[in-house]
Formats: structure tokens, sequence, C-alpha cells
């Protein structure tokens, strides 16, 4: 009897890893569902969730710098930046987040070489894909242009004198002003 219950335990092992491993297949795409994130692979991430990540997408060219939430590369090469955002949806995205999608499609064709055709804006209750057009891309170069002409005529200090500030902030190595 021991035995036989010696043979068939490895069997019970291994099928029971076989419907652990299944069942935690089928929850990884539900969670990945439920994530708003597109079909792909997630080749940058600055959600926070394991560490911070120190990656900064810039543009010498346009003085921009940005950190996606997410950037997922689709099987044909295509890479979608993610803006996660903690709110319930407005009835269409505001302004203001689309621009800074807008800056993130920007920067993911200066730093990667693929022009995105869209950004995903990804609210708590639900998602909006926003077309990267061309009309899209002129406004956000445009407010660019808007801003630093302000900057130009008034160019205010830091709002603090600390440091350690400085040193956590997220855009700091494209910084003329830090502290630290």
């Amino acid at each position: 009897m021991n035995d036989m219950m010696a043979s068939g335990f490895p069997l019970v092992l291994v099928l029971f890893l076989l419907f652990l491993a299944t069942a935690l297949w089928f929850r990884g795409r539900e969670m990945r569902k439920e994530s708003g994130l597109p079909a792909g692979d997630v080749i940058y991430t600055d959600t926070g969730a394991w560490r911070a990540n120190s990656n900064v997408l810039h543009s010498a060219r346009l003085r921009l710098v940005g950190k996606p939430d997410y950037l997922v590369e689709q099987n044909d090469g295509t890479i979608i930046p993610v803006e996660i955002k903690s709110s319930l949806a407005p009835d269409t995205p505001r302004d203001g987040q689309v621009l800074q999608l807008a800056a993130y499609c920007l920067l993911v064709e200066e730093n990667y070489g693929v022009r995105p055709p869209y950004g995903i804006l990804q609210y708590r209750d639900r998602a909006f894909a926003v077309d990267y057009t061309g009309d899209l891309e002129a406004d956000l170069l445009d407010l660019l242009d808007d801003m630093r002409a302000t900057r130009e005529e008034y160019d205010p200090d830091p709002d603090h004198s600390e440091p350690r500030r400085c040193v956590a902030c997220g855009v700091r190595a494209a910084c003329d002003r830090r502290l630290a």
C-alpha cells in the first residue's frame, strides 16, 4: 500500500502543479484585461509598483521630459503610451490630460523611432484611446512654444529651497535649476 501511494504521489503533485499554473495563467489574463493595458509587452513602467523608474524619456530638441505610466510594445513594433488616472472618467478627456498623453507620444517617437498611432488614458472606470494626429501634435508644439515664451518673460525660481526635493524629482536630470 505504501509503495502504491509513493508511486502515485509524483502524479498527484504534477497534476496539482498543472492545475495551479493554469489557474494563475487565467488570473493573469483577467488582471491584464482589468488593467486597461493593450495587448503586447510592457517595456516601460513608472507606476512605482515595484520600484521607482529612473529612466526619463527626453527630447533635447524640444527640451521636454516625461515619464509615462506604461509603454506597451505590440507585436507589430508599435509602442503605445498608457497614462493611468486615479479619478473616475469625465465625459471626455480633459485637454491637459490629452496634451500630456500627446507629449508621451512625441517622446516615444523621439526615443524609440516609432510614432504611436494613439495613446490610452485609463481612468478608474473607463479608458479612452486618444488618436495621436498631426493636429494634436501641432497643438502640443504650440503649447510648448507658448510655455517657453512665458518662461523667458518670467523666469521663476524653484518654489522651494530644499535640495532633498530636487534629489527625489523625476525630471532632475534635465533641470538646469536643480539644487542638488
